[in-house]
């Protein structure tokens, strides 16, 4: 098989100056990307409002000291006009856009009731609208080529985690819009998918956990291990939309969504409910859905069913 290149291509990767981002944002160089390396440079939970350019313009010394192209953007993909600057400058560089990767992210470990309403807006101003503004920003240049690749970032967090109420919806939210988009933009070869990485990053250590689960972290799940999943999923020869795939240690799985077979009559009581739970939660006969349409058309099957 041949390597998966991706000489005279323009990927964008937010978040980049530290962590997975800048693991990504050295792969797809290495690998022959020109890279647009964003990051504002603020801490783990978004503190620290003046920046500092220095996790950008780091991440760019050393994939130019490798012999890479790449150039540093420090703007905010939580406001539209960031993300357009973002756009823009690739395009006035580097003269086309080939991939995203959806990568800037901040932390928010914290009990719901000491969660304010602000802190779930910052959380979702970055993760979720930033991940939708961005996607918006490239998507004229995208379609204008008829090419694109774009991988987005959700967590494991979506199953359910202690004390991150606001930074799980963000990722839930993201999800959703994944699956969502990639039916667009399939119509376009446009290919959207969503990458649910586990690494020790600056943002874990900041989780409790205990040092002997720190020490595994850092030792089993390096950041460089995730970059190989968002090189194929931004390469060009990936033609999978609207999947959800976790990375860790060298490990990928799929995650999947859909239903169970569950119960069903036409006069459907509580109590029913009650007494078939089982069969309503019997994941033996779980079937999985690539959009809402096959879920609908699954239901309609199940109506017709004469042994249901």
């Amino acid at each position: 098989m041949n390597d998966l290149r991706f000489d005279g291509q323009v990927v964008i990767v937010t978040g980049a100056g530290r962590g997975l981002g800048r693991a990504y944002a050295g792969l797809l160089a290495r690998r022959g990307a020109a890279v647009l390396v964003n990051d504002t440079g603020v801490g783990d939970a978004g503190e620290d409002l003046a920046q500092s350019r220095r996790p950008a313009d780091d991440c760019v010394a050393e994939i130019r000291d490798a012999g890479g192209t790449a150039s540093a953007s420090y703007e905010s993909v939580a406001h539209e006009a960031g993300a357009n600057a973002i756009v823009a400058q690739a395009l006035r560089e580097f003269c086309r856009v080939d991939a995203l990767i959806n990568n800037a992210g901040i932390g928010m470990d914290r009990p719901f009731a000491q969660t304010s309403p602000d802190d779930f807006r910052r959380v979702m101003d970055v993760h979720f609208m930033g991940t939708a503004l961005m996607c918006r920003a490239v998507w004229d240049p995208m379609c204008a080529a008829g090419y694109g690749r774009i991988v987005n970032t959700t967590s494991s967090a979506v199953f359910g985690y202690l004390n991150c109420a606001a930074y799980s919806a963000a990722k839930g939210a993201i999800l959703a819009f994944t699956r969502s988009l990639s039916l667009e933009a399939a119509a376009v070869n446009i290919g959207v998918n969503c990458i649910s990485p586990a690494a020790a990053t600056r943002m874990t250590a900041g989780v409790g956990m205990d040092p002997a689960q720190r020490s595994w972290m850092e030792h089993a799940l390096p950041p460089a291990s995730v970059a190989p999943l968002v090189a194929y999923l931004a390469h060009e020869t990936c033609a999978l939309r609207g999947e959800i795939l976790s990375a860790s240690g060298g490990s990928v799985r799929r995650y999947l969504f859909g239903e169970t077979a569950g119960f069903r009559t036409a006069a459907l009581t509580a109590e029913l409910v009650a007494q078939n739970l089982s069969n309503i939660v019997d994941a033996n006969s779980f079937r999985a859905f690539a959009s809402t349409n096959e879920a609908v058309a699954r239901a309609q099957e199940l109506d017709q069913d004469p042994s249901g």
